[in-house]
């Protein structure tokens, strides 16, 4: 059965082994994940409180509407409801978007390396894609603007850029956003925006009155640690929400989803300990770096790209036999890096053992 020819140019995800197998095969009593850039430090205890005992009536359709769910985002983000899409994941969001806004004969504008979901999903819908490299991690605004023509549909901003966490400035946002055509749609997506401080936020929120070719994405699989539940969001002028609507499933985020969400984005103070561990092991783990002279890519997430004296797969082998998983950059854009979750404070210190033990072997092999 032929499917579109596209797709044959095109690879399904393709997920990470499970560390049962990896434990199995290097003979490891435990594998600690630092690949995907989840929360070490996993959900508030209300969530767990609450999937404890409400596990009931799965027999039941979820509310297609997320009226609860909507009603929390909305309050906590100063939106109206109706400023609201809501998705399996933000990947569900950018899928919508391809799906709503491009088509053949249309353009659209990206970073790379950035979260390949924009690509793949904009090449489904037989859209042409225009990529930009990043300069020292960071979006080349300036030239993607320049990309712009009649036929460009879409604008994707990610900010803070996964995999090498450079963010747009407020001022650079603002200024682009006044430069950018209105018949292009940004997409900013701000997956990991929980983990900005205060200093670096771009208020996008409040562009949204003035700039109704905006879409903000965010999502409760990173900071809120809810990435088992595939829960994210969209925030936009209704005009763009109802077309979303339209290409959205009817049921796409389930009941329990739902309810955890409302429940972790009441609880402020989980979110206030994860930021704060976060940064002690940023910090940390950067000092770490520097003695050992690896150079990274300055982060304001919950990740960092480092970049490496060999290739990201040989130290991402290296480390796969001593019990850590981490993503070598070969497999997102950017060669000889490996992108690592900053895990828990006792796991990082063992990894930066390892990898100090990696750094010496490396030395006198030179």
């Amino acid at each position: 059965m032929e499917g579109k020819p596209v797709l044959e140019q095109l690879s399904a995800y393709k997920p990470g082994r499970q560390s049962k197998d990896l434990q199995n095969e290097f003979g490891l009593s435990r594998i600690v994940k630092l690949a995907s850039n989840e929360n070490p430090y996993g959900c508030s205890k209300n969530v767990k409180t609450f999937l404890a005992d409400n596990i009931k009536e799965l027999n039941i359709y979820p509310d297609g509407n997320a009226e609860e769910l909507r009603k929390a985002v909305a309050d906590k983000c100063q939106v109206t409801e109706r400023q609201l899409v809501f998705g399996s994941g933000s990947d569900e969001i950018v899928q919508m978007l391809c799906r709503a806004f491009l088509s053949p004969g249309l353009n659209t504008v990206m970073a790379t390396p950035t979260f390949p979901q924009y690509r793949h999903h904009a090449l489904i819908e037989g859209a042409e894609v225009k990529e930009i490299p990043t300069v020292e991690g960071k979006h080349n605004l300036v030239q993607m603007l320049q990309m712009v023509n009649e036929n460009t549909k879409i604008m994707w901003l990610c900010s803070p850029n996964n995999p090498t966490g450079g963010i747009i400035s407020k001022n650079d946002l603002h200024e682009f956003m006044l430069k950018c055509p209105k018949h292009v749609l940004v997409v900013l997506d701000e997956a990991y925006y929980e983990y900005l401080s205060k200093e670096f936020d771009p208020s996008a929120i409040t562009l949204l009155s003035q700039h109704k070719n905006l879409i903000i994405l965010r999502t409760f699989s990173k900071a809120y640690g809810l990435a088992g539940l595939r829960v994210g969001y969209g925030i936009a002028d209704e005009t763009i929400i109802s077309k979303l609507n339209v290409v959205r499933g009817p049921f796409n985020t389930s009941s329990i989803a739902q309810k955890a969400a409302v429940v972790a984005i009441q609880d402020e103070s989980f979110l206030d300990e994860t930021l704060r561990y976060n940064m002690e092991v940023k910090h940390d783990f950067e000092k770490f770096l520097d003695q050992i002279k690896w150079s990274y890519y300055p982060t304001e997430t919950n990740f960092i790209l480092v970049k490496t004296p060999i290739s990201g797969m040989e130290v991402f082998d290296f480390l796969l036999k001593k019990g850590f998983i981490v993503r070598p950059g070969e497999l997102l854009g950017c060669p000889q890096t490996v992108r690592i979750t900053l895990g828990q404070k006792d796991d990082m210190k063992k990894l930066q053992r390892i990898l100090y033990e990696l750094d010496q072997q490396v030395s006198k092999e030179r």
